[in-house]
């Protein structure tokens, strides 16, 4: 036991929503921490809240032994900028008086930033007024981020989220990064004596033991897309270059999206209106179910849109497709096409480029049996080796203690 040394985790988004801060906590109660996690009502990724859940303006309960407290949420936020602009600021605000209510009594926090910067603040209000121990482990950069979907940089707004970005990153006491390229970026924010170590996501855990799930009758070359299905995954240049592959290399291969996202209804007209023929939409999964969905696929298929923050951004799912040891088709820049290039995971493609895209794809069809080997050895060393989970769930304990 650690005498009871207790960890407050803030984050937007705990269970029954599925990110792997709900793994985190798990892990660090069974060493015998005392853990809460500060969220709000679970509503990702529909916008809606979760059945059983009520949406009131204070609750508290229970999971695993773990006491949540949860704040309201704004929901119907996937269509309207508006809505999910209040969201963040909700927490932010209603998180903050949670947290200074109760916050006297943790040794230690954590603060899961996997969306907007905004909602970190309930946790480092904790440092400010209470001298807390504050760790943040960055998944998102800002404000670059902002940017990237669409904020343009005017001089005002530039001054204010830098200013923000600074107040939030001052009162921190360290820091972890999912990305190598995060580094730099929030170095000008901190001051030098300020630890930031690089620990990635890891892999998720898969039940190797599902039946692999049939996408065709027929023999077919799979590429499968699983995850959020947004603007800024790209998936219309994806599309378009497979939907324009010659007809010979049509014929023997499918285009697999599985998932839901505010931009499908504008993929499926896009397929619909130039009659692009073996591209399949099969909406939302199950995450437990998804390894049947990858065992039955030949390639798996990480993509973002040609920005610089998303060329430093390595999305979680390419662990995840690491860890099903399955050739992947990397259509992304920076940090994540870096990782596929130098351990031999696949293939790489220009976000911007359709040509490039379209080679690729016709590389991964015409790819022999010794290379695919090749890929999955390399696919199951690192998910041993530097996407280890529990090495990975140490090491940010230990920087929350430093």
């Amino acid at each position: 036991m650690n005498n009871n040394r207790k960890i407050l985790i803030v984050t937007e988004y705990f269970y029954p929503e599925e990110f792997k801060i709900n793994e985190i906590a798990l892990a660090w109660k069974a060493k015998g921490y005392e853990v809460d996690v500060l969220t709000q009502s679970p509503t990702y990724p529909l916008g809606m809240t979760f059945e059983e859940y009520e949406n009131k303006w204070y609750s508290k309960s229970t999971y695993n032994g773990i006491n949540i407290y949860r704040v309201k949420a704004v929901t119907g936020y996937r269509e309207s900028l508006f809505k999910k602009l209040l969201k963040y600021f909700a927490f932010m605000f209603l998180g903050s008086l949670v947290s200074l209510k109760i916050g006297k009594r943790y040794d230690y926090v954590f603060g899961f930033d996997v969306g907007a910067l905004t909602g970190m603040v309930p946790a480092i209000l904790l440092k400010k007024f209470y001298g807390k121990k504050v760790t943040l482990w960055i998944q998102d950069i800002w404000p670059d981020s902002v940017y990237a979907y669409g904020f343009k940089k005017r001089k005002l707004l530039e001054f204010v989220l830098d200013g923000f970005v600074k107040f939030v990153y001052i009162n921190c006491s360290n820091f972890a990064v999912s990305g190598q390229g995060f580094i730099k970026r929030v170095k000008p924010y901190v001051e030098n004596d300020k630890e930031i170590e690089y620990l990635p996501n890891w892999a998720d855990e898969f039940n190797k033991e599902l039946v692999s799930f049939k996408f065709s009758e027929d023999e077919k070359v799979h590429f499968t897309f699983a995850g959020n299905i947004g603007k800024v995954q790209n998936l219309d240049n994806i599309i378009k270059s497979f939907g324009g592959l010659p007809s010979e290399y049509i014929q023997k291969t499918q285009l697999n999206i599985i998932g839901d996202g505010s931009h499908l209804e504008s993929l499926k007209n896009l397929v619909d209106e130039n009659s692009f023929k073996n591209i399949i939409f099969w909406g939302r999964k199950p995450r437990d179910e998804m390894y049947k969905y990858f065992k039955a696929s030949d390639f798996l298929i990480v993509s973002l849109v040609d920005k610089p923050i998303f060329s430093l951004t390595v999305p979680a799912k390419v662990q995840t497709y690491i860890a099903a040891n399955k050739p992947i088709l990397a259509v992304i820049n920076g940090d994540a096409s870096d990782i596929i290039k130098d351990n031999n995971l696949g293939y790489c493609a220009k976000p911007d480029d359709i040509s490039e895209i379209k080679e690729a794809f016709i590389k991964c069809i015409d790819t022999d049996e010794k290379n695919i080997e090749e890929f999955t050895k390399n696919c199951e060393y690192l998910t041993g080796t530097q996407f280890n989970k529990e090495n990975i769930i140490n090491s940010l304990l230990e920087l929350l203690k430093r």
